[in-house]
């Protein structure tokens, strides 16, 4: 597909980047400098490429707020317990009076290299599946060390696209030694903001604490998520040291 949204079939929408100052193996990250610049700031370009007629990033820290608005971005700071970053979009939509019709896409503050192209399918996806509550994105797993990398999410869809269970578990188990045939996830969103008030409602269930995943608190109550296999996966998301020096290392050789 083109990567851009179709107004016969689709329509409008924002993206919010979730981003918080505590993180346990890279303190402060979005203020990281990469190249001149922190690393919110790319995520935030990112954002921009696709065709997002608003880009938010929803921060609990006055500093990252300040850093974004440095640039020429939006920022809305929210509380800082919020235990998911769907959480704190839900708290952001609701200072910033988003209609509740209005389709977010939720774009993770440590990914530096998500496609526009990914944000726009991911927020089609939703307007072409209006039963789901929530859309996002997968691709194949390459090999079978990513299979069992627990860091590594995997997806089980139906027949129709929707999501069966997500784990860091490696799933489906090819019991009879079978090629792998499997899927990884990849953590964007979209939903709609009257959505947002309903999820935040709902106790995190001991499906999303066992495997620290929030999507499966949709799951657990029944919810429909549509999942889509994309052409476009992003790069390296920025989880620790190793991971910002790589990203470093990609950024400097392009200058």
């Amino acid at each position: 597909m083109s990567g851009r949204i179709s107004r016969a079939r689709g329509g409008a929408f924002d993206v919010f980047i979730p981003a918080r100052f505590g993180s346990c193996r890279l303190p402060g990250k979005p203020l990281r400098r990469i190249s001149g610049k922190p690393l919110i700031q790319y995520v935030f370009e990112c954002a921009r490429d696709s065709t997002a007629a608003r880009v938010v990033v929803a921060t609990d820290d006055g500093r990252i707020a300040a850093a974004v608005r440095n640039f020429g971005g939006e920022a809305c700071l929210t509380d800082a317990g919020h235990l998911s970053g769907t959480d704190r979009i839900a708290e952001a939509v609701k200072i910033l009076g988003t209609p509740a019709d209005r389709v977010i896409v939720n774009v993770q503050g440590d990914e530096p290299q998500m496609p526009g192209k990914l944000i726009n399918e991911v927020a089609q996806r939703l307007y072409d599946d209006p039963a789901a509550v929530m859309a996002t994105a997968c691709c194949r797993v390459s090999d079978e060390l990513e299979f069992r990398d627990p860091n590594i999410v995997k997806v089980v869809v139906d027949a129709n696209g929707a999501a069966l269970y997500f784990s860091r578990a490696p799933i489906p188990w090819p019991r009879d030694d079978k090629a792998i045939q499997a899927y990884r996830h990849i953590g964007i969103y979209s939903y709609r903001v009257d959505f947002l008030a309903t999820f935040t409602g709902w106790e995190r269930c001991w499906l999303e604490q066992t495997e620290r995943l929030e999507q499966l608190r949709i799951l657990h109550h029944g919810g429909r998520i549509a999942v889509l296999e994309t052409a476009h996966p992003p790069g390296l998301a920025i989880d620790t040291e190793d991971d910002l020096a790589a990203f470093t290392r990609m950024i400097e050789s392009k200058r």
